[in-house]
């Protein structure tokens, strides 16, 4: 299981462990004191030994790359920031299948809609519930239930 943290903090945290191996901890301790197990810190060691501080030098996460450049993934940000209405669609509520029709529409690239909300998360976007009201205030329009 990959460890938490941007790859730049696990660089930071292997980067440790070497110095306090250099230091002269022995590989328990530096597994103790990282959060780590110790068979991490050892092959750490080995890499560093092996090909330098590129052995252990952050890099990018493995996985497809993306099929919405950086550029469109801007563009998308700002046609979802424009409504679900300014796109064509009948409510003011953007869901997953929407995003996923968006998507294919104005860029041709078809996503599955479950890959959308993990889009969605990447843009900074969370999932959100609709405010429900009772369907009785909505029918007399209540103002005290507000909207």
């Amino acid at each position: 299981m990959r460890p938490t943290g941007s790859p730049e903090e696990l660089e930071h945290r292997r980067l440790r462990a070497l110095a306090l191996l250099d230091e002269g901890l022995q590989p328990v301790e530096v597994a103790r004191r990282t959060g780590v197990d110790r068979r991490s810190v050892r092959r750490w060691k080995a890499a560093a030994r092996k090909h330098g501080r590129a052995g252990v030098q952050a890099r990018a996460a493995p996985g497809r790359p993306s099929r919405l450049s950086a550029a469109r993934k801007r563009r998308l940000e700002a046609l979802l920031l424009k409504g679900p209405v300014a796109s064509g669609f009948d409510t003011d509520l953007w869901t997953c299948p929407r995003v996923t029709e968006l998507i294919r529409r104005r860029f041709g690239i078809d996503y599955h809609v479950d890959h959308v909300g993990r889009l969605l998360h990447e843009l900074g976007w969370s999932p959100q519930k609709p405010a429900r009201r009772a369907a009785r205030a909505r029918r007399a329009g209540d103002p005290s239930l507000g909207s």
